[in-house]
């Protein structure tokens, strides 16, 4: 066997074919392209839609920057519309309202564990414009039984070894119903070549490799299993917050059934209140403390401060709270007891 064609069956063995069958059947779509990671599934997914210079695309100011890297890498424009306070997943009033003759597609982000309300943003926009899911933090979760992942015309998600589902290092994936758009990205992200050597437009190197297909494999036969222990945690932990008083716990739009990739509440002073955490060994983090209009990276799009404020006042109090399948109500309990302290002090 060559080198070439050792290569190929690193990249491309039929160990990759058989996850994206099962992913696919897990998300219930009819396609999914395994990539390198997230931030490619999204960029390959806007690609396979011709999305390019010149188009705009819609995405929420509160998510992680990659959503907006993706769409500034085609060479299109991002459009940032806020957040809703209660839920912090995208305002689909305000992204109906920045569509223009430009936009191509709508990016609505799955954020922390829970569906964006597709279904009313879909109702919303016009019929040519897209739907690209970021479904990066979402996978298992459902909206009114459709799981994320099948909620748009075309999806992104991300294997990142923290993530619900995470590879042994970096990866990602497409899904969607459509086989012209699957094709586009396997193609796009094969070097632009259908068969070896053979390269009928300038493509990209993003593809899953067959160890992280293996690992995600073995690890999708559990996530199921997984997720439902995420879910009974997080239940625990909104039982023993409901009496704390100066914490927010999170809010489940209605139809919705999340995986709790986070568990974020919201507090007042929230920096004081996390440094303090960390004092007392607790894990917590912050998902995500700069809006993306307020990044160096995107200053160029001319927000100011203020130009999103529930985005803004949610990146000032939002705290993540440390949870894992795994996690004891022993450990939960010690969580609550630092954070009402914290809170309180």
């Amino acid at each position: 066997m060559g080198t070439g064609a050792r290569q190929d069956g690193l990249r491309r063995g039929p160990q990759v074919a058989e996850f994206e069958a099962a992913y696919a059947r897990f998300a219930g779509v009819d396609h999914c392209v395994g990539v390198g990671n997230g931030t490619d599934a999204i960029e390959l997914a806007l690609r396979a839609l011709g999305i390019g210079p010149g188009d705009e695309c819609v995405l929420p100011a509160n998510t992680f920057i990659a959503t907006a890297e993706a769409v500034a890498r085609t060479g299109a424009t991002p459009v940032l519309v806020d957040c809703d306070l209660d839920t912090a997943l995208i305002d689909v009033e305000a992204a109906a309202a920045a569509v223009t003759t430009r936009t191509r597609a709508v990016l609505p982000v799955d954020l922390y564990g829970q569906a964006a309300p597709v279904e009313k943003l879909r109702a919303l926009i016009p019929a040519n414009v897209a739907i690209v899911e970021d479904a990066a933090q979402s996978q298992g979760a459902t909206r009114h039984g459709a799981v994320c992942g099948s909620l748009g015309d075309i999806a992104a998600t991300s294997f990142y070894p923290g993530k619900n589902l995470g590879a042994y290092g970096d990866a990602g994936a497409v899904t969607t119903f459509r086989a012209d758009l699957a094709e586009r990205v396997r193609l796009l992200g094969a070097h632009g070549s259908p068969r070896k050597y053979e390269h009928t437009v300038v493509g990209f190197n993003s593809r899953l490799d067959t160890l992280q297909a293996v690992v995600l494999s073995a690890k999708l036969r559990r996530l199921a299993d997984w997720n439902a222990a995420r879910r009974v945690a997080a239940d625990r932990y909104t039982a023993l917050l409901s009496d704390v008083p100066g914490v927010i716990t999170p809010v489940v739009a209605e139809g919705n059934v999340p995986v709790w990739h986070l568990y974020v509440v919201r507090v007042a002073d929230r920096d004081t209140v996390l440094g303090k955490l960390h004092a007392a060994g607790i894990g917590a983090g912050i998902h995500y403390p700069t809006p993306v209009h307020l990044t160096g990276a995107f200053a160029a799009l001319g927000h100011r401060a203020g130009a999103f404020p529930v985005s803004e006042l949610l990146a000032g109090e939002i705290l993540s709270l440390p949870l894992f399948p795994e996690i004891t109500p022993a450990q939960q309990e010690r969580v609550v007891a630092e954070l009402a302290e914290a809170v309180r002090a």
